[in-house]
């Protein structure tokens, strides 16, 4: 490993992928790589398939042909994804600091701090607070917080900037980019322009 490079050198690899909701194909005989140090960008017009796909490389539908291979993984590594859509999953009386404890308490404190985590997203002074008091744009940065309190290498996003404003979108491209550098790897959905080296596109037509 480089000095920079934290996570093992993983692989997405998607072979003659297909996946739908209800019977319906939406994306089918897909063939691609993500490496390591690399991320995806996912496109297309709502109904595309962006978040099946995403639901689909993190295990929570079945593909309906083909596979997803994630290559490299030490069997007793753990978990290696981290799946964030584009609900927030957050209780509204629940506070903000014991929403992102509660996460890492569910998926391991492998990253970051509640503290050091809700310093990076903005939302220091929010963390007392109830969550269902902060912003759209706020909430959106607590769920993303729960990707620095456990680490792990593979990121799939869907509408991660979803009601940030620019200041949050510039957050989230750091973001990014310090989980490539890193040597994770990323597959995001999004309408939006990301700034950022290392992504690669791919465009979903739209279904029938």
């Amino acid at each position: 490993m480089t000095q920079r490079q934290v996570f093992p050198p993983l692989s997405l690899h998607l072979r003659a992928l297909a996946c739908g909701r209800g019977g319906m194909v939406l994306v089918e005989g897909l063939e691609l790589v993500v490496p390591a140090g690399t991320g995806l960008l996912l496109r297309g017009p709502n109904g595309a398939g962006k978040s099946t796909l995403l639901m689909t490389l993190a295990g929570l539908i079945p593909p309906l042909g083909g596979a997803v291979e994630l290559a490299g993984q030490d069997g007793e590594a753990g978990p290696a994804i981290h799946y964030c859509g584009h609900r927030n999953a957050v209780r509204p009386r629940l506070g903000v600091a014991e929403t992102l404890a509660f996460w890492t308490a569910v998926n391991g404190a492998s990253g970051l701090g509640v503290a050091d985590a809700l310093e990076r997203v903005g939302l220091a002074r929010q963390a007392r607070l109830d969550a269902g008091h902060l912003s759209a744009g706020q909430q959106r940065r607590l769920a993303l917080a729960r990707l620095l309190v456990t680490a792990r290498p593979v990121w799939l996003l869907d509408e991660p900037t979803a009601a940030l404003d620019a200041e949050g979108h510039g957050l989230l491209e750091a973001m990014l980019a310090e989980h490539l550098a890193a040597g994770g790897l990323a597959v995001v959905a999004t309408h939006e322009t990301l700034d950022l080296a290392g992504l690669r596109t791919l465009d979903l037509g739209a279904t029938a």
